[in-house]
């Protein structure tokens, strides 16, 4: 039986996407179709923050493609150096939050430390930062923007 599937495609350790193995080990023909393009708008912006880790409190991963942002910035105008010389130990030395142990993944591939994997979605890890020995300013800027309750302590 042949199957579409609309996904974005990814690669495992032996080079196929893992959907397209699985299916095929139950005898299913899968075809892959890529149905969502996306676009990155505002990486000159982005680069200019990313290069002032003084001016912050840390970062949040949200997702993988958080994680490609910072790469696509980090190719321009050999930022990859400077990341590699004195970025990184900078970010390192503030928080890094992360959504999800595949952006962990990632991120931690960038040199980059993290907390709240574990968590596994952004309404968890808002509880997270929010329980951490020194929420405040994290804190007071989620629980601004986050439209579920969440409870932070001052």
């Amino acid at each position: 039986m042949k199957v579409l599937l609309l996904k974005d495609p990814k690669e495992d350790d032996r080079g196929q996407d893992p959907y397209i193995r699985e299916l095929g080990l139950y005898g299913l023909e899968a075809t892959l179709i890529p149905v969502l393009s996306f676009e990155f708008l505002s990486l000159p912006s982005f680069l200019e923050k990313l290069s002032q880790p003084d001016s912050y409190g840390g970062l949040i991963f949200t997702s993988p493609r958080a994680v490609e942002a910072v790469e696509l910035c980090l190719e321009k105008d050999n930022k990859a150096e400077v990341w590699k010389k004195s970025l990184k130990e900078k970010w390192n030395a503030k928080s890094v939050y992360v959504v999800g142990n595949a952006t962990a993944s990632l991120v931690n591939k960038m040199g980059l430390h993290t907390e709240g994997e574990n968590c596994g979605n952004a309404e968890k890890l808002a509880e997270y930062i929010c329980s951490s020995p020194e929420p405040s300013s994290w804190c007071s800027l989620l629980c601004k923007h986050e439209a579920k309750s969440i409870r932070c302590l001052p």
